[in-house]
């Protein structure tokens, strides 16, 4: 394959991912956590998340199989409210999940994917300026940041799953059920691509190999990839 097409195919790559990891971090469905159905013809409250805020909808059961079982699915009609986690609104009455140890994770979780989204916005000016200008160095750099950005959502995500493993196990909270939803799935793509992309893109701006033996890397003719 040319390397003019692998260029190509690369960056198609990385705007996908930074896609993914963008639609990520702005909505609200990395997990949905359900407690327990203890009687059918009642509603029961069932949660989803993200980096920013809490989500809960009152669900009303009818199926007598869902009894001991986790409360949904939430595509069941029921009233739906979402408030911001208390500790990025200060001063404003405001949800928080019911774990202490959430403060610290969710904080933790929403700073590192801003680091990722800060890293994928150098790279995209690096790779941006590459293009105009025309000069191939400058996807050296715009492929270290890259890297940076997955390796940073993978951090994120890791974070946030041990979130939700804590509140599970924890005894202070309601929550019986989990599973990670589409949000989750977009992170988890997006620093996939990211990092394997960014280190391609930086693989391919290295100076080819020399023909022969006696030449050094120095020596051998530069290939454009414009």
């Amino acid at each position: 394959m040319h390397k003019k097409t692998k260029l190509k195919l690369t960056l198609f790559s990385l705007v996908v991912g930074m896609l993914c990891m963008f639609t990520a971090v702005v909505s609200d469905h990395w997990a949905v956590l359900s407690p327990m159905v203890e009687q059918v013809n009642t509603t029961c409250e069932a949660a989803h998340f993200g980096l920013w805020r809490l989500c809960k909808k009152n669900l009303y059961i009818t199926d007598l199989e869902r009894v001991g079982l986790g409360c949904g699915p939430l595509s069941l009609p029921g009233e739906h409210n979402c408030t911001y986690f208390r500790h990025f609104t200060p001063g404003e009455e405001s949800e928080i999940l019911d774990v202490k140890t959430q403060r610290e994770y969710s904080i933790s979780a929403a700073a590192i994917a801003i680091f990722s989204v800060a890293f994928m916005i150098l790279g995209s000016i690096c790779a941006l300026a590459a293009l105009i200008k025309g000069k191939d160095y400058i996807y050296k750099p715009a492929g270290m940041f890259y890297g940076f950005a997955g390796l940073c959502a993978i951090v994120s995500v890791e974070v946030m799953r041990q979130s939700v493993k804590r509140m599970i196990d924890s005894e202070e909270t309601i929550w019986i059920q989990y599973y990670y939803s589409w949000s989750f799935a977009c992170a988890v793509s997006g620093c996939i691509l990211l990092f394997v992309c960014g280190l391609g893109l930086l693989i391919l701006s290295m100076p080819q190999m020399p023909r022969n033996p006696w030449e050094t890397c120095m020596d051998a003719e530069p290939e454009q990839m414009e």
